[in-house]
């Protein structure tokens, strides 16, 4: 089927899991899950696979076998595709990502490598911020400090000290747009400013893990 849009009823079951992650809840709404939320964002991803690759949704189900919070269920449904673009719906609305969620330690050496190299380095940057300018937030894990043998007056400093490195935005789940195909349109758009971000880490550090987890997640 092709997609129609959002309806208020995906929202209003994220904002029911907030409140009730248990088990009960979730039995007695899988039926919500399935119809208004995984059925809608599959419908989604599938129309933007022509141009972004085939898409990835990551299961419902948290795991909680290292975490102190046992809360079974994830309370948002996130999907990735094209080895670093992301979407992702949740109680507050919609949002999109694209970039380098946890580069294992060899591929966070290249990325440094690449930051360091004035040529790869001032592209990056020129990238960072003409997606801020555009509105995107920069996000990432970070060293507190920097990373060592870089001197404090790099001139990318900010950039070598993310370990991980990608822009994000959203919007509210009241945008009326939501709940038409205008959605594909903007999450298309999204990502195709995203791509330059997602093709440098590809260039430079070799394919990404998922946002999700290593290698893409589940």
């Amino acid at each position: 089927m092709a997609f129609a849009g959002f309806t208020e009823e995906a929202f209003e079951f994220y904002l029911g899991l907030l409140g009730d992650n248990s088990k009960a809840y979730w039995t007695a709404h899988k039926d919500v899950y399935l119809r208004a939320v995984r059925g809608p964002m599959t419908e989604l991803l599938a129309e933007l696979e022509p141009e972004f690759g085939p898409a990835k949704l990551f299961r419902p189900y948290r795991d909680v076998r290292f975490s102190k919070d046992k809360s079974p269920y994830k309370t948002h449904q996130g999907a990735h595709a094209g080895g670093g673009f992301y979407c992702q719906i949740d109680a507050d609305g919609l949002m999109v990502a694209g970039g380098m969620y946890a580069p294992e330690r060899e591929q966070l050496q290249r990325y440094r490598r690449a930051v360091h190299d004035d040529l790869a380095g001032e592209e990056l940057r020129a990238i960072v911020e003409g997606l801020r300018a555009d509105g995107f937030e920069i996000a990432g894990d970070r060293l507190r400090t920097r990373p060592r043998g870089v001197a404090a007056d790099h001139p990318r400093l900010e950039l070598l000290r993310h370990r991980s490195l990608y822009a994000h935005h959203g919007w509210p789940a009241d945008e009326p747009w939501l709940f038409t195909r205008e959605a594909v349109d903007r999450v298309r758009e999204s990502w195709r400013r995203l791509r330059p971000l997602v093709e440098w880490g590809a260039e430079h550090m070799g394919a990404p893990a998922g946002p999700e987890g290593t290698g893409g997640g589940g």
